[in-house]
């Protein structure tokens, strides 16, 4: 076994550290990768990563290509491309909820393999939720199927996701080293990536169907069944007829159901208040309700809505183009951590925030005091230029229908063009995938698809700067020895187990860690220490390569595995345990099929 030196004390530290800040996310996972690289470089004499080497993932082919194809999927978006395909979906599923979930996950998949998985599913959420809601069927059937079938879709292509890109940077980086391995064609595994594509789609169509909550109760039906509640706060004013009479006498004024959660008199707290209790004026009271009771409650004199006054006469006596539309934050927002209050997003947007949920829980906090955190889902209520603006937020995904006339579809045919010359120019390696894909950019703002501004607006910069932070941790990993450790201890379980054993070992340990940290993260440090295992079981790197860049990708068992499972956390009400219950039974299918395909395809 190699000798461990200081340097890979110090790099298995700051690896210990960086496992505990993704987990815990006491701050956002791309300052924690960028404390990583700015670590690396403070003791880079026993890390082995200069200043040059530190900063170099900024510089990266990989970061570069997955930077644009952000804004060749934001062109896409642009156009209204997806969203002319929901009256033609929807005509042809009716209310079938097997045609429905078919025609989610057939649209996604090969999607996610031209325009990358997580712009596919920001794209396609709010379709698919009003397909589920206009048609009687519960979005919690059909989010999370949304999220997996794009995960296994971004295995069809080198560009369907950013890991693919990191791990084929990653590979080419280790080439000099082990000539068995050079960086991924556009179509190096969409063979396996197939296959991979057609067992999810079955088992979403069948035993994921099956698995599949119904947490969130369709528009459609609101009037026959229970309805969807939210969580909201209001404080009772002077005028207010309520002041003098119990909770209950005035429950029942309104006429209708509502959980009153918490009651705050004087600064002092009351969870769960008795009915029983006089209402005095100042009380604020936090109440769980349906967006139905939210009209009724508007129109009570006296009433105000916290943390911000909606405007008077209630909701039915408002403007014709006012509505409530709902919206979810996504994973890199600038409101994550933010309070309703403190990021300000009322004053830029002039709106309300009435009710937050998460999950299929429904918090008890104060709405000024809660944290919002990603994947939270926010009933608003807006005009609809605001929703527009919304429309073009990269902090959040509008879960609702927007006009097809704010899209250029004039722009349609050529958006499409230049994605699909794009993909033809590197499939057939007449350019790299980057050169290719920055053309392609050019070619958008040049025509006018994508303004500059909205090009710069479109790109996730926390995934960017998450991508140049990890990248030199796994140059750290390498020259400090580390790999040879770790990859020394994996093989020694070859003197028990099989070599295709050893190869499922590495995707579940892929899996394990991508479920908890970043994807991005786990392939830059688990490649390495596949390809030294390789070396030293005298087996196929490559082999062993695919199966941590695959499991890397397809990580089913909790919503902060994969950006895509956060993006439906919230509309499809989903619990923390549905994604491990759904997913589970798929990641052990899946682990099996990947790394029997491997063996098949490539040998080990």
């Amino acid at each position: 076994m190699p000798a461990a030196t200081v340097g890979t004390f110090l790099v298995f530290l700051i690896i210990l550290v960086a496992l505990v800040l993704f987990v815990t996310e006491p701050v956002s996972i791309d300052v924690t990768a960028i404390g990583i690289m700015v670590t690396l470089m403070i003791l880079g004499p026993w890390t082995g990563v200069s200043p040059r080497e530190g900063v170099s993932g900024f510089s990266n082919p990989a970061t570069i290509t997955i930077l644009a194809m952000m804004i060749l999927s934001e062109g896409v978006r642009r156009t209204g491309a997806i969203q002319r395909l929901e009256k033609t979906v929807a005509s042809y599923t009716g209310e079938s909820e097997h045609k429905q979930l078919g025609a989610t996950v057939g649209l996604v998949g090969p999607l996610s393999g031209i325009i990358n998985n997580t712009a596919a599913v920001a794209v396609l959420l709010p379709m698919v939720s009003d397909l589920a809601h206009e048609n009687g069927t519960s979005p919690s059937k059909l989010l999370i199927p949304l999220s997996y079938a794009s995960m296994a879709g971004g295995m069809l292509t080198l560009i369907g996701t950013s890991t693919n890109l990191l791990a084929s940077d990653v590979a080419s980086r280790l080439a000099t080293d082990y000539p068995s391995l050079h960086a991924f064609s556009m179509f190096e595994f969409t063979h396996l990536g197939l296959v991979v594509f057609l067992v999810t789609g079955v088992y979403l169509l069948t035993v994921g169907y099956w698995l599949a909550p119904s947490h969130v109760t369709p528009r459609s039906t609101l009037e026959t069944t229970q309805k969807e509640e939210f969580l909201t706060e209001v404080i009772v004013g002077q005028e207010s007829p309520f002041v003098g009479s119990t909770i209950r006498e005035a429950l029942e004024e309104v006429d209708f159901e509502a959980n009153v959660t918490q009651l705050i008199r004087a600064g002092a707290y009351h969870r769960e208040p008795r009915l029983s209790m006089t209402i005095r004026e100042g009380d604020t009271f936090t109440i769980r309700l349906t967006e139905d009771a939210l009209r009724t409650l508007h129109e009570v004199e006296g009433i105000e809505f916290v943390p911000e006054v909606t405007p008077q006469g209630g909701l039915d006596a408002l403007g014709p183009g006012q509505t409530l539309i709902e919206i979810v934050v996504t994973a890199g927002s600038d409101l994550v951590g933010e309070t309703v209050e403190s990021s300000r997003f009322q004053d830029q947007y002039q709106t309300a925030v009435l009710a937050i949920r998460r999950g299929g829980e429904t918090a008890y906090e104060r709405l000024t005091e809660y944290r919002i955190r990603p994947g939270d889902l926010l009933l608003i209520e807006s005009e609809p230029d605001t929703v527009d603006r919304l429309a073009d937020d990269p902090n959040v995904i509008v879960a609702g229908e927007l006009a097809l006339q704010q899209f250029r579809s004039s722009k349609l045919p050529i958006a499409v063009g230049v994605v699909f010359s794009v993909v033809g120019v590197a499939a057939f390696g007449l350019l790299p995938v980057m050169v290719a894909a920055l053309g392609g950019v050019m070619v958008m703002i040049v025509t006018g698809i994508v303004k500059p501004a909205e090009a710069y607006g479109a790109v996730q910069w926390d995934v960017i700067f998450l991508l140049a932070g990890v990248i030199p941790l796994g140059r750290a990993l390498s020259e400090t020895g580390g790999a040879d450790l770790l990859g020394t201890f994996v093989v020694s379980t070859a003197d028990f187990l099989p070599e295709i054993a050893v190869l499922g070992l590495f995707y579940l340990l892929t899996v394990a860690m991508t479920n908890l940290i970043s994807n991005q993260a786990s392939v830059v440090l688990l490649i390495p220490v596949a390809v030294d295992a390789a070396a030293r079981l005298n087996a196929n790197a490559f082999a062993f390569v695919l199966a941590v860049t695959f499991a890397a990708s397809t990580a089913f068992m909790s919503p902060v595995g994969y950006q895509t499972n956060l993006f439906v956390y919230g509309p499809g009400g989903y619990d923390f345990s549905d994604y491990a219950r759904v997913g589970g039974p798929l990641q052990v299918i899946l682990g099996i099929v990947t790394t029997l395909g491997i063996a098949t395809f490539w040998g080990i």
